[in-house]
């Protein structure tokens, strides 16, 4: 049933996920497998542009499985396994008709003769900034002077509960998140760091940035 989820080329087979080829900065193959550390010849999942497998397509791993360890192993029948999946969604998705299609799809592949339990947990709704507001421009402009090259657009997974629901609770309101981070900071790993010079500049960007929405200009 695992199985199912996924196509041979490793994008996600659930039905009725939202998926789009929206166009953003070009990212060779080159240099994804250096930022992320593919190591060579391993296939990379998906079809399409990195950019939309990255930023506008659903991605799904099973992160969890209650199984017999191998030590424990026995040559008998067991009568139940559980596992856990991880949905990233694209922007704009309806996460609960994403967990609905999951569900069917889960459904539908029930193995011969097995009983299936499937047990909807947390959602956190997604966000896409809009990068033509003027506190967007400010900081691309911040970012520009303080790192002396264009700023560049670009989408990123992780999205922060409050953020939708600040943007429903005040939807004039505009929600920017400002952050230093690099393909080398390994974020969430378990050798997470940050570059001293990008966190200088960042904090920098952001000083300009209050300076001049501040600004009578």
């Amino acid at each position: 049933m695992i199985a199912t989820l996924h196509h041979d080329d490793g994008s996600v087979a659930v039905e009725g996920l939202l998926s789009s080829d929206a166009p953003g900065p070009l990212l060779s193959e080159e240099e994804f497998r250096a930022d992320s550390g593919v190591r060579p010849g391993v296939p990379l999942a998906g079809s399409g542009s990195l950019t939309s497998r990255l930023w506008t397509k659903p991605a799904l791993a099973v992160i969890g499985m209650d199984v017999p360890s191998v030590a424990l192993s026995s040559d008998t029948l067991l009568p139940v396994a559980r596992a856990k999946f991880s949905l990233s969604l694209a922007p704009a998705t309806d996460t609960a008709a994403a967990m609905e299609a999951v569900r069917r799809h889960v459904e539908s592949h029930t193995p011969f003769g097995a009983d299936v339990t499937f047990t909807p947990a947390g959602r956190t709704e997604g966000f896409a900034g809009d990068a033509t507001s003027r506190a967007a421009r400010t900081m691309l402009g911040a970012m520009e002077d303080t790192w002396g090259v264009p700023a560049v657009c670009m989408g990123v997974g992780g999205s922060i509960p409050a953020v939708d629901i600040l943007t429903k609770l005040y939807p004039r309101a505009e929600v920017l998140i400002t952050g230093a981070e690099d393909p080398d900071s390994r974020a969430h790993g378990a050798n997470e760091s940050i570059h001293l010079g990008d966190f200088e500049n960042a904090i920098v960007a952001e000083a300009l940035l209050i300076a001049r929405l501040n600004s009578p200009d």
